[in-house]
């Protein structure tokens, strides 16, 4: 099975992250949690989340997918460079990539969204239009290998489209 990158930053939202984290791992899927550095991260409740890896030391090819949880996380993410490289890596070189809510964010500042059909949280739709994505108001937007998703509520429709694709 897939070994997937679960990005994190503090203040991520809560169930965006922990429901793939542990759907991906009942599919069979391994899940490494990577954030700016290898320490802990909470939630905007204050749930805690182990980062194992700094985004800095790895590179997108020895991964088959990566996961962008939303929250206040992403903002704070896509001022990292080694965590829009990673996450510009892992578009251009194929890896089924899934972003929910507001973890357009980090796809919009890694420049991917060109010609791509995509949702996200509505206020961020303008984001993504302006960086040349398609966007479009449904629970589940596949472009390719490219997933996402508006909000919490579509984490069903989310996660079964991400364990499709990664097989």
């Amino acid at each position: 099975m897939a070994n997937i990158i679960l990005l994190i930053e503090n203040n991520y939202e809560d169930a965006e992250a922990i429901y793939p984290f542990y759907r991906m791992q009942e599919a069979g899927h391994k899940v490494t949690v990577v954030g700016p550095k290898a320490t802990t991260y909470h939630s905007k409740y204050g749930y805690p989340l182990e980062a194992r890896a700094a985004a800095a030391e790895l590179k997108a090819d020895a991964f088959g997918g990566l996961i962008i949880p939303g929250g206040q996380a992403p903002d704070r993410m896509r001022i990292n460079s080694h965590m829009v490289s990673l996450v510009r890596d892992a578009v251009n070189k194929g890896l089924v990539v899934g972003a929910i809510c507001h973890g357009a964010q980090m796809l919009i500042e890694a420049d991917v969204l060109k010609g791509r059909k995509a949702t996200c949280y509505i206020s961020v739709k303008t984001d993504l239009i302006n960086a040349g994505g398609i966007y479009s108001d449904e629970p589940v937007v596949a472009d390719g290998k490219l997933v996402t998703s508006r909000h919490p509520g579509d984490l069903p429709s989310f996660c079964a489209a991400l364990v499709r694709m990664l097989g």
